[in-house]
Formats: C-alpha cells, structure tokens, sequence
C-alpha cells in the first residue's frame, strides 16, 4: 500500500465516523430487513444490535484507515460478539450473515463518497474494497473462531449436567421432585413412559456403547462409563423389551444385562440393580445379551454361588465325572427337559432316534442316583443345568 492509498483510507475513515450515527442506523435497519431473527429483537433485542452495530463499525473503520482505536481491539470486539451470540442462542449462520451486510453498507457508503473523486483515486476503489473486505474477513473469523469455543464450552458443560443427573437417577437420588424434574429436562425425555437400563461391559475392541445402533431404530438411549461397565438408560417406548434385546444382540459384541421395563425416571436406580443381576449370569467370557425376566433362574442361583454349586454336585455329580459321556448327556438332558421329557421330540431335534435319548436319559439316572420319572429329579436336574455357569 503507497502512502496516496494510506492518505485516502484514512480520509475516508475518518468521514465514515464523523457521520458513525447515520451509519450505524442504516446497518441496524439493512440488518432487520434482512433478518427476521434479529428483526424480531428476541433474544437480541433492537438496542442490544444498534450498541454492537456501532461499536464494531468504529472499530472496522479504525482498522481500515490505520486510525487510532483507543487501545480498542478488533479482534477482542469480535470475541466478545461472537461469545454473546453464542450464549444468546443465535444461528452462527444468521450472526455472519450480519457481518456481510455489515460490510456491504460500509462499502456503499465508501463508494457513495468516492463518486466524485478524481481519476486517479477511482483507479483505487478496487484495492479499497479489497481492504475493506480483508478486515470485515479477520472481523468474521475472530468472531466464528470465539462462538465455536463458546458453543463447545456450553455444550461441554450441558454434557456434564446431563451426566451428573444421570448419575443422581442411578445413586436412587430421584426420589427428590426436583432431581427427577432436572433430569427429565436434561435428558430431554419425559418423566413416565417405557424405559429399560442396559448394563455392558467395557471393551476396547468393541464400540464404547450402542447408542447410534440403537438410535438408527428409532430408540433414544443416554449412556454413561461406570467403573467396568457402560451404563445405558433406553426409552423404547412402545417398542418390546425382546426388540430391544435383539438389537443389543446385534449391537453388542460382549456381555450386556438388561433389566425389565419400568416406566418412571425415578426407577432407574432399581433398573441399574436388575440390569447388574441380569449381566451376572452370564460367563464372563460370553458375548451375549441377558435380559432379567428371561434369567430369573439364573439371577436366583447366582444370588448364592455356594448353593448353586452344591446343587450342580447333589444332581450332576456322576456326569460331570463320565468323562467322554459327558458333553453328550449334559446335551441330551437339557433339551428333553425342555421338551417336556419327551423322548421323541428330543430325538428330532438331535437327529437320533428315540430309543438313543432314552438310552441317554437312562444313563444320567444311573450316574445320578435319581430316576427319570421323579419329579424332585427333574426339577433338580433342570436348576442344576442352569447353575453350572454361576456356581464358583
């Protein structure tokens, strides 16, 4: 820049501020008639955009004249206007769209005021508007820059009142009206519908928690990290808890315990508590899905591993010790007991034939102590199958 271009910025810097009131009334009006959102003065209210309008169009002028500005900053001034929109809740869109008209009323008052210039000041306008737009350029991407880190800083304290809530639910805080309010309003659910806690355990190779799995069908879940595990409420709404299961199934590449339904908030911490006991009876080198209704068995035998481990000796001792027999009749026992003791239906499902399964059945007596048609034995033997992942 040569020292006619320096002298001609600053004259007409100095022009613009002499006359800044009728400036900054023509930008607030092009402002308004450009957008309904501040032309509706809610949450920025008319005097709130004259006072910013004027105070960064003075020091817009300042910077493009090489003028004075009083210890003034114009990338402080765009700091602060873009924190303030932040918070204000206005589009950042909308708060950039301000700045170019902004910056095109300033031009048209630059080129209102250079029409009658001489020619060789004309031959200038080009590299006066590229100046103009430079500092309205630096003006806008301070501002961008400061409302990006307010809106992160918003949304990183939102997270953590979000969370802590979520953790009062869990701590069985929500008994409290007000906590269980807070947390209904934060975690933008309603208080009372259809909700199910999710418990999974953590594991490196896997995602951290389902949630994105679960939101592609439609069901809202918030989950947090818990010592070893992920905790997740899920509102399934009007969804079944087995829909629920299996899209864990499908989402889920370890152990996850869910705990029945349950339809207030104010619930969760006793879900959390179901959902662990659910999660507890599977192996821990499973990667399955239990759910507590479907597990009430197993919940009951691992609430006492001692009994549980006595009841898979008074019952399956003998197999347990057949060795090579043992895959086989643990495998025949299992499905004739959910067959009903059917020797037949057993035999389809295993393809073999009947008299194979009794053969079986016949064997595990034997070995057992117990007969097959004793109702003690069979009601043993089926607790004893089912306590054989949980007894210790």
């Amino acid at each position: 820049m040569n020292d006619e271009e320096r002298a001609l910025r600053r004259e007409l810097a100095t022009v613009l501020l002499a006359d800044i009131g009728r400036l900054t009334d023509d930008l607030t009006a092009d402002i308004r008639a450009h957008s309904p959102f501040y032309a509706a003065g809610r949450p920025v209210t008319h005097e709130d955009l004259r006072v910013t309008c004027r105070r960064n169009v003075e020091l817009a002028l300042d910077d493009f004249g090489e003028l004075p500005s009083g210890g003034r900053h114009i990338e402080a001034a765009a700091t602060e206007t873009g924190r303030l929109r932040a918070e204000q809740g206005v589009p950042l869109a909308t708060v950039l769209h301000a700045f170019r008209r902004g910056g095109r009323v300033i031009w048209q008052a630059l080129a209102d005021r250079m029409r009658d210039r001489p020619a060789a000041q004309q031959r200038m306008l080009g590299d006066l508007a590229g100046a103009l737009w430079e500092t309205i350029d630096r003006f806008s991407s301070a501002m961008a820059d400061a409302y990006a880190l307010t809106t992160l800083e918003q949304q990183h304290r939102e997270d953590s009142r979000r969370g802590a809530l979520f953790e009062a639910l869990l701590d069985g805080r929500g008994g409290d009206p007000a906590v269980a309010a807070a947390a209904a309003t934060a975690l933008g659910v309603p208080a009372r519908d259809r909700y199910a806690v999710v418990v999974v355990t953590q594991d490196p190779a896997s995602p951290a928690e389902p949630g994105p799995a679960l939101a592609a069908a439609g069901l809202w879940s918030f989950w947090r990290p818990r010592a070893e595990v992920v905790v997740g409420l899920v509102r399934f709404g009007p969804a079944g808890p087995e829909e629920l299961t299996d899209l864990l199934r499908g989402a889920v590449r370890r152990r996850a315990g869910v705990s029945p339904p349950f339809e207030e908030l104010t619930a969760a911490d006793e879900g959390l508590r179901l959902a662990g006991r659910a999660l507890a009876t599977l192996p821990p080198d499973s990667a399955e899905v239990a759910a507590l209704d479907d597990r009430l068995v197993h919940a009951v035998l691992c609430a006492d591993p001692e009994i549980a481990g006595r009841t898979v000796r008074r019952y399956l001792d003998g197999v347990l010790r057949s060795g090579t027999e043992r895959a086989v009749l643990l495998r025949t026992l299992h499905v004739w007991l959910d067959e009903g003791c059917s020797s037949s239906r057993t035999a389809e499902r295993l393809y073999c034939h009947r008299n194979t399964v009794r053969g079986r059945i016949g064997r595990v007596a034997e070995l057992t102590g117990w007969p097959a048609e004793s109702g003690e034995a069979r009601l043993g033997w089926a607790l004893a199958l089912r306590a054989l992942g949980v007894a210790r």
